[in-house]
């Protein structure tokens, strides 16, 4: 299925149900929007306590040249 939308007189667009549902989307949360390679990217942005610790258990461990520090 497709989710096609149309731009309104205002340049307002309604993102489908289906997409609010699946990345569990609610009203008056803020996106960053961008442009990249010809297309329009919303990104979800939020407090950096709600992120924290996301990457949790990640391995930091980086095998570096021996000529860097």
């Amino acid at each position: 299925m497709t989710n096609r939308v149309k731009i309104s007189p205002k340049f307002q667009v309604v993102i489908p149900k289906q997409i609010r549902e699946s990345m569990r989307l609610r009203a008056g949360e803020t996106v960053q929007v961008l442009e990249f390679d010809n297309r329009i990217e919303l990104i979800r942005v939020g407090p950096m306590r709600k992120i924290r610790g996301f990457v949790k258990g990640i391995d930091t461990t980086v095998v570096r040249d021996k000529d860097r520090v």
